[in-house]
């Protein structure tokens, strides 16, 4: 089936390939001012209705846009709904119906990869800069590559092609654990400093019940059916933090740890957990709302999570849990010290989401123009922080945004999935940004900061090794749903079975594509 499907996504692509081959694009640049408006469909994540959010194709954000972009540009711009955490999915699918948009976007370089050795996407390297200089200034360097613009980062080093861009991140805080301090204040307990009195915390909630909820209703730790997530804050704190920065990039397969040395034991340790029951029974049949509503219904005691997602308005979630509880207390800690004396900890590499034009586009040109225009601080600023008194105000100095529902309701922070060039708050002023980050959200200002120290405090990126890979885009799917499976099922194994079936699990995932990309990246790896 995995062959089958890679065939049919390589007649669509190449089909559409001969078909871009057959015209001349004459968009050049400009607005075009009198000619006829030029109409191109734009990529934008579907996050659900959870929390009032709005439909994400179709909104005061959207008309903003739409309108503004047509009297600069004059571009037409229709927005395409792709669920966020089945984008891999829905983008294959769109292709396979020969109905991507003109600007697409996707946090799986993986996925981008496989379109490109395709023939699917096209090549954005001879305009970077002049469709593109607006991007390519706003970029600016590559703080992970010394001498390199991060317009760049994903150039092919002996062809010099350019099939995707990445998003400028200006804030690379990953992940939290959260834990409910009003709890461990009833209990006489501190606030967890290590692993093992993280696991002492859950103990004593699944045991004596401090929020009153009954001890067959306390859920000392939720996570979602994504294992690998759900996990990431405890699991890899395991990592063994002396590892050669070759033997981490090499092991690393579509972005998951399971090969790096010490996860396993990071995966072990939730095992005792889940057979202990301080881990939801459950958890393989929730979805994202299902944990963020056993949450805000005071039942639960810890999880990990986005370095600031309790504070987001969008999800509301510790302002409904204080709703419910009035004197409930979620604080993110920093307590899982894993394989070291320290709480070593992952951060977002510099380079974010990616975009790309794929050839089946009418308007590539358009496209980028579209995006190049997105780069314009008057233009991201507004979709940023929005209309002063609706959605935020001044103080001093700097925007502080406003709790807000009905139509201005941004569906993500700052607005991210329509600001394709930029993850995080930027202000065209470095002082001004760190001031905004805390002053961003209706909680105060100190518990922002804490937060995002917490998530800081020992945290590194990945390597960055500037080479293309090609090995994982054909399976990137396969092993993807199946390491969530194995990381399942190690979890809720007795622990007895547990490294019978880890290494099962492990050796089908290396059978099933993952030992091909390993043998690539230690090919391909240079210092």
């Amino acid at each position: 089936m995995q062959k089958y499907s890679r065939y049919i996504l390589y007649v669509v692509l190449v089909t559409a390939l001969l078909s871009a081959c057959q015209k001349k694009d004459d968009q050049q640049g400009g607005a075009n001012a009198g000619a006829k408006p030029v109409e191109i469909t734009v990529e934008v994540f579907d996050r659900g209705t959870d929390g009032g959010k709005t439909d994400p194709a179709n909104n005061e954000w959207t008309k903003w846009i739409q309108e503004k972009v047509l009297k600069d540009e004059n571009i037409i711009v229709k927005f395409k709904k792709v669920p966020r955490w089945e984008e891999v999915e829905a983008l294959n699918a769109m292709v396979a119906a020969g109905d991507l948009p003109d600007v697409c976007l996707s946090y799986s370089s993986e996925l981008i990869a496989n379109y490109r050795d395709l023939g699917g996407l096209f090549d954005m390297a001879p305009h970077v800069d002049t469709t593109l200089k607006d991007l390519k200034a706003f970029l600016g360097p590559d703080t992970a590559l010394p001498g390199r613009d991060l317009i760049r980062r994903n150039e092919n080093p002996q062809t010099k092609q350019i099939f995707s861009i990445p998003a400028r991140r200006t804030n690379v805080a990953m992940r939290n654990m959260f834990i409910r301090k009003d709890w461990l204040d009833k209990l006489g307990m501190p606030l967890p400093t290590t692993t093992e009195e993280f696991y002492a915390a859950l103990k004593a909630f699944k045991e004596q019940d401090p929020g009153n909820v009954g001890r067959d209703r306390v859920v000392p730790f939720i996570m979602t059916n994504n294992a690998f997530w759900g996990l990431q804050t405890i699991a890899y704190a395991f990592i063994d933090p002396n590892i050669s920065r070759k033997e981490r990039w090499t092991h690393i397969v579509v972005d998951r740890y399971l090969l790096v040395p010490g996860y396993k034991e990071g995966i072990r340790f939730a095992n005792r957990m889940f057979n202990e029951g301080l881990i939801d029974p459950d958890f393989p049949l929730h979805k994202e709302d299902d944990v963020y509503n056993a949450i805000k219904s005071g039942v639960v005691g810890a999880y990990s999570d986005n370095w600031d997602m309790i504070y987001r308005e969008s999800q509301a979630i510790l302002s409904d849990l204080q709703k419910n509880v009035p004197d409930a207390e979620m604080v993110p800690v920093d307590c899982l010290t894993g394989a070291a004396s320290y709480s070593h900890k992952s951060a977002y590499d510099p380079a974010g989401v990616n975009f790309f034009v794929p050839v089946t586009s009418k308007n590539p040109e358009a496209a980028l123009r579209y995006v190049n225009w997105l780069a314009r601080f008057e233009n991201y600023n507004f979709l940023q922080i929005g209309p002063e008194g609706v959605t935020h105000e001044v103080v001093d100095g700097v925007p502080k945004i406003k709790t807000v529902t009905g139509p201005w309701i941004q569906n993500s922070p700052q607005n991210i999935d329509y600001t394709y060039h930029i993850n995080g708050l930027d202000l065209n002023d470095e002082a001004k940004n760190a001031r905004a980050l805390a002053s961003g959200y209706p909680w105060p200002a100190e518990i922002i900061e804490n937060s995002y120290n917490i998530a800081m405090n020992n945290a590194a990126p990945d390597p960055v090794v500037p080479v293309p890979l090609s090995a994982a885009g054909p399976v990137m799917q396969t092993l993807t749903d199946r390491s969530n499976v194995i990381l399942t099922q190690a979890v809720t194994s007795s622990p007895a079975n547990f490294e019978q079936v880890w290494e099962r699990g492990i050796q089908e995932w290396l059978s099933s594509g993952a030992q091909a990309v390993v043998d690539e990246r230690i090919e391909k790896y240079f210092e």
